[in-house]
């Protein structure tokens, strides 16, 4: 058994981040498997060196201690950049040069996330596509769902506590994979880490639940090894919503400062 705890190192931890640490170690441990640490920090522009400290430090404070060296999404953009570049050479990947105004202008269906992306430029030839990459302007890579499901056929993934689910690639619809200065986005960062780490079980929130339908498109696509996953519930505030790193009242440092023990947070 093999989970990981993968932060972004963009904000103190809060209870919810100590909670989802807590099951994956907590799984780990109970099985006599690894629990493995993992920053997500390809966020360069929020990602901060004290923040980054401060997460091994709380989770240490919490006595949950990982297994091995601490592994860097920033030391690992070859790997992303080459995983790219095979969804390309399968042409399953398109580039999107909307920008966020303009996607959120359009007349496009809900998801599960926000307003799906309705394919504006899926229809752009490569030569124009191509003279349009050459002028500078600026784009992302993005999955073609629609397509990608039929080269892979009908999928299946499984949680934990909720069954087996049948892959609806169009869930989330065509989602960015890369942007044009970091090769590669959350989708795809965290489907290629979890195989090369080994994760056998996947532990996180259940609003992630929406994605996984992508990941496990991506796994077959890259023909990575399919894990087991677990949607957790989430920690949310008096108001019901989910706790976000601005809620600084609610960081653990806070908590702490404020004469909590571990105990109490625990019961929270």
């Amino acid at each position: 058994m093999r989970t990981r705890f993968a932060p972004s190192p963009t904000g103190w931890l809060h209870l919810g981040h100590a909670y989802a640490a807590r099951v994956a170690w907590e799984e780990a441990h109970r099985a006599g498997g690894e629990f493995l640490l993992r920053l997500e920090d390809i966020d360069t522009k929020r990602c901060r060196p004290e923040f980054e400290a401060a997460i091994l430090e709380d989770l240490t404070r919490l006595g949950l201690l990982w297994t091995g060296p601490v592994s860097r999404q920033s030391e690992r953009m070859p790997v992303y950049q080459a995983a790219l570049e095979k969804l390309q050479a399968m042409g399953v990947v398109y580039p999107c040069f909307c920008t966020r105004q303009e996607i959120a202008s359009l007349s496009a269906p809900q998801g599960p996330e926000g307003p799906l992306y309705p394919g504006t430029c899926k229809s752009i030839s490569r030569l124009q596509a191509q003279e349009m990459r050459e002028s500078g302007k600026g784009y992302a890579w993005r999955l073609n769902a629609g397509l990608a499901s039929q080269l892979c056929g009908e999928l299946v993934w499984e949680d934990r506590g909720r069954g087996v689910f049948r892959v609806l690639p169009e869930l989330l619809g065509d989602v960015v994979v890369a942007r044009k200065d970091i090769a590669t986005s959350y989708h795809l960062a965290v489907t290629v880490d979890d195989a090369a780490q080994e994760i056998s079980l996947v532990t996180r929130g259940e609003d992630l639940l929406a994605s996984t339908h992508v990941h496990r498109l991506l796994q077959a696509l890259l023909e990575l090894p399919v894990p087991q996953w677990q949607h957790h519930r989430l920690i949310c505030d008096d108001d019901g919503k989910r706790l976000a790193k601005r809620d600084a009242a609610r960081s653990l440092r806070s908590l702490w400062e404020a004469g909590w023990e571990n105990a109490e947070l625990w019961k929270l």
